[in-house]
């Protein structure tokens, strides 16, 4: 459900910007305020599905993800639609780890590896499905009904774990840690604020106090988590080489991802004339191979352990950004963009499993919804932080000036899926099992 809902949205932006008003801030804001909550909440949830069930919290994301997909629907403004989002992500910040979690607790070391790339392809299949519908409901119906496909996912959904899964909690109890998802929150937002109005205001007085703000309030976060009792972002996890190396490469590896896919709906519509419904299609090729990869990755992964995927995987990612990059002037799609979406689909299938394998390996047990949630909230900050910074390279809303901020943009990308194989090959371990127990 999440992921059909973020595949189908970016597919939304150019009609919600003609029919909502706003330029390309507006769009960020979109996305952001999905990405800012459930980048700053995901922690605490899966510090609360560790403490409270992981079937409950997950239950509970669900339904709160499906009120706020119906307000979206609904949404008569721009700060409505922004404010609906915001309360996705936090919905979408307690069943994103719970979900995984949930898989960790039913299968043992062996059996995780293929589970997660069963998991990792489901995600896959069902973001091959939004882009399509998003885009075609857009183009037949509105943008508002892409919003609603959600309920009828949720209700079968909830009615699947309600039958099938058993509850189980981690060992830690006690209170979900407040304080630090205050301070979180409060940082990424001013970050994201200061950075997506930076290209237009420039750093004036408010961005850099605003920047300022946001890093004093992370500063603080970490320092609430080192003394808290119960800290919803355990900071001796980070002791593991494997773990903390593997969330460095999601860093890089989700913010090539995050901000070249934010733009690539915008280049393909404005710039390439595409509708809506065809701009969906277009992005099949993505969401295909990682579906039927991802499975195939994480068996192997359980075989043969996740370095040499994730430094091979990462590699494909970035020829495929830079191969989009120098065909961005051609306008056939099999000659422009399918080479490119090929081989970023190829790299993509070749390493989320492997990598979110590797994270749920890389910790005890107990920890499994707190790792889930940490490496779930450095993808999302990863994207939300790639998104603000997309106004620094795409001047307006106009087709030349899209076009101009995605090769930009798509270079940027390859570069960072360079870093994220380096990361892999110096951090992480070869061995598929368990490989870090912090005390």
């Amino acid at each position: 459900m999440a992921f059909i809902d973020s595949s189908a949205v970016n597919l939304t932006l150019p009609v919600i910007q003609q029919q909502l008003g706003g330029g390309v801030e507006a769009a960020q804001w979109i996305m952001n305020a999905y990405a800012l909550f459930l980048s700053a909440l995901v922690l605490a949830g899966g510090a609360a599905a560790d403490r409270y069930g992981r079937k409950r919290v997950f239950v509970v994301g669900v339904g709160v993800f499906t009120f706020a997909s119906a307000a979206c629907g609904l949404a008569p403004s721009l700060p409505a639609l922004i404010a609906a989002r915001a309360l996705q992500g936090a919905g979408a910040a307690l069943l994103t780890p719970a979900s995984l979690a949930l898989l960790g607790a039913a299968y043992d070391a062996k059996g995780r590896g293929q589970a997660v790339g069963v998991w990792a392809g489901a995600s896959g299949l069902t973001s091959a499905v939004g882009p399509v519908l998003g885009g075609w409901l857009t183009q037949a119906i509105s943008w508002r009904a892409v919003f609603f496909i959600n309920v009828p996912v949720a209700a079968v959904a909830v009615w699947l774990v309600l039958a099938n899964a058993k509850e189980s909690k981690g060992a830690r109890s006690g209170p979900v840690d407040v304080a630090g998802a205050a301070a979180v929150t409060a940082g990424l937002a001013a970050i994201t604020w200061a950075l997506t109005v930076a290209p237009k205001q420039g750093p004036d007085v408010w961005v850099l106090a605003a920047g300022g703000l946001g890093v004093a309030a992370l500063a603080a976060f970490l320092v609430i988590e080192r003394r808290a009792e119960n800290p919803m972002m355990p900071l001796k996890l980070f002791k593991s080489a494997t773990f903390s190396g593997v969330n460095a490469l999601t860093l890089a590896l989700y913010a090539a991802l995050g901000g070249a896919l934010f733009l690539l709906p915008f280049e393909l519509i404005r710039a390439h004339g595409y509708p809506p419904s065809m701009a969906g299609a277009a992005l099949l090729p993505l969401s295909i191979g990682l579906g039927v990869l991802s499975p195939l990755a994480g068996r192997l992964a359980s075989r043969i352990g996740a370095r040499r995927m994730l430094i091979v995987g990462p590699l494909l990612v970035g020829a495929g950004f830079l191969t989009l990059a120098l065909s961005s002037a051609i306008r056939s799609y099999w000659t422009g963009v399918f080479p490119g979406l090929a081989v970023l689909a190829l790299g993509m299938g070749i390493s989320v499993a492997p990598l979110t394998d590797a994270v749920l390996t890389a910790v005890p047990d107990e920890y499994e919804g707190a790792a889930a949630g940490i490496n779930n909230a450095v993808a999302r900050v990863a994207g939300l932080l790639a998104v603000a910074l997309v106004g620094f390279v795409v001047g307006g809303a106009d087709a030349a000036s899209v076009s101009a901020g995605y090769r930009e943009a798509m270079i940027a990308a390859a570069v960072a899926c360079a870093l994220a194989a380096g990361i892999a090959a110096l951090t992480v371990r070869g061995s598929p099992n368990r490989v870090a127990k912090p005390a």
